[in-house]
């Protein structure tokens, strides 16, 4: 058994009241013991380079970007459900479907592709948790990335005692954010008209909007999460039986619609609370420190606090998660694994060389996020693929609508990321200022 295998196996406990409870021998009802792969998962949807991307959206844009938000999130739990299904009904990874399906000359760039993608997912996480206790405690930034990768490590030590302590971790976490942006709701002069009304109007200003907007998109869906998934639920519980299976996946379908609901609330949230402080009066904020500082003046210092916990949170649990991923994607890809407290180490080097040459850190988080979105497409592709194969997921290949909505989602984002591309070297885009 794989060392990423082990790392998501539940106590014994755990693994049976799983088992009783799908096989109908205990009727009483505990959802909780099947919540844990989306909670994990939907951090990566709530990291670092969310904050950065939102804030420019909300402060530059108002609510104009808010749809786009919406149309991310709802392709992330298309997306997320569909890998949380490829690991339940083959019991293996999408990295390691690549590999056994794939020929080694398209199998080696994918991993290369990915583990970049791993890296600058890292790098928004690491540098975003390190900012967050640099502004808390008025130390420097690299005092705080030394104090970000201990705790990091610290909490990825707990995988020792089985998962589900990760689990409950991570979703605690994802708990403190939640309530932090729930707090600021209340504390922000929010416009609810304009709220509702540009989460379902879309609406492109210009080119630089554009760039925000594929920032958000690859801010959102991520390609780390993907593999993550299938790898967090084919190495949990293992079905029986086909009725064993359909309720797994009931059960998964669930907790991905929940979990990344949640999670798209809150990056909602992040941009309405930018919109609401900064668009009027301060509408070139697109620095997290700018915008802690400019907090304190125009909604208290207690908002501003909540922000930075909130920051805090996202980074130090996105950051635990993006490991986790980046050691699933090389055993997946090539079949082996590296100490984590080496890939723990490896993964903040680039951090510290953006710190070290004076790059904004804010800056390097919205560079990450177009590099991810451009990452994108490898992962998606591949799970579409797998996911309708009949050969390999029998009466569970995607039918229908199922079918023709990933394909729909994985064309916008190939859209998006040839236009972004377009624009980079700067060639014109119709409809676009």
């Amino acid at each position: 058994m794989s060392e990423t295998r082990t790392r998501t196996r539940l106590s014994d406990r755990t693994a049976a009241a799983i088992s009783d409870r799908l096989s109908g021998t205990v009727r009483r009802r505990n959802p909780l013991l099947f919540v844990g792969p989306a909670v994990v998962v939907s951090i990566a949807y709530m990291d670092p380079g969310n904050f950065a991307t939102n804030i420019q959206a909300g402060a530059a844009y108002g609510y104009t970007l808010l749809w786009v938000v919406v149309m991310a999130s709802l392709i992330a739990m298309l997306f997320q459900a569909l890998s949380a299904k490829l690991g339940i009904v083959t019991g293996r990874n999408l990295a390691e479907l690549c590999r056994d399906e794939f020929p080694t000359t398209l199998t080696i760039p994918m991993w290369i592709v990915s583990e970049i993608a791993a890296m600058a997912t890292d790098l928004a996480e690491f540098l975003g948790g390190a900012i967050g206790i640099s502004l808390l405690t008025h130390i420097p930034l690299f005092a705080a990335m030394v104090i970000t990768g201990l705790i990091t490590y610290a909490i990825l030590l707990l995988d020792r005692r089985g998962f589900r302590p990760m689990e409950i971790a991570i979703g605690a976490l994802v708990g403190v954010i939640s309530l932090c942006y729930l707090a600021e709701m209340f504390i922000a002069p929010v416009d609810w008209g304009q709220t509702a009304l540009h989460s379902v109007l879309p609406n492109i200003p210009n080119a630089a909007a554009l760039t925000i907007a594929v920032g958000i998109v690859g801010a959102t869906v991520m390609p780390h999460a993907l593999y993550l998934h299938s790898g967090l639920t084919g190495g949990r519980v293992a079905p029986r039986n086909p009725a064993e299976k359909r309720l797994l996946l009931r059960f998964s379908n669930r907790e991905v619609i929940i979990a990344l609901g949640i999670a798209g609330l809150v990056n909602m949230a992040m941009v309405i609370m930018a919109s609401s402080a900064f668009h009027l009066g301060h509408s070139g904020i697109a620095d997290i420190g700018a915008a802690y500082h400019t907090l304190v003046p125009l909604l208290g210092a207690g908002a501003a606090a909540i922000f930075l916990v909130s920051l805090l949170a996202s980074g130090i649990s996105s950051s635990v998660v993006g490991t986790m991923a980046g050691q699933l994607i090389m055993q997946g890809f090539v079949g082996f694994t590296i100490p984590i407290w080496l890939r723990r180490v490896l993964t903040m080097i680039p951090a510290f060389i953006v710190v070290g040459l004076g790059v904004d850190p804010t800056r390097a988080l919205i560079i990450s996020q177009v590099i991810l979105s451009l990452a994108l497409p490898v992962p998606m592709l591949a799970l579409v693929w797998f996911t309708r194969k009949k050969s390999l997921m029998g009466a569970h290949a995607n039918r229908g609508i199922t079918d023709v909505a990933a394909l729909l989602g994985a064309a916008i984002i190939l859209i998006l990321n040839l236009i972004l591309i377009a624009q980079t070297f700067g060639l014109p885009i119709p409809f676009l200022g």
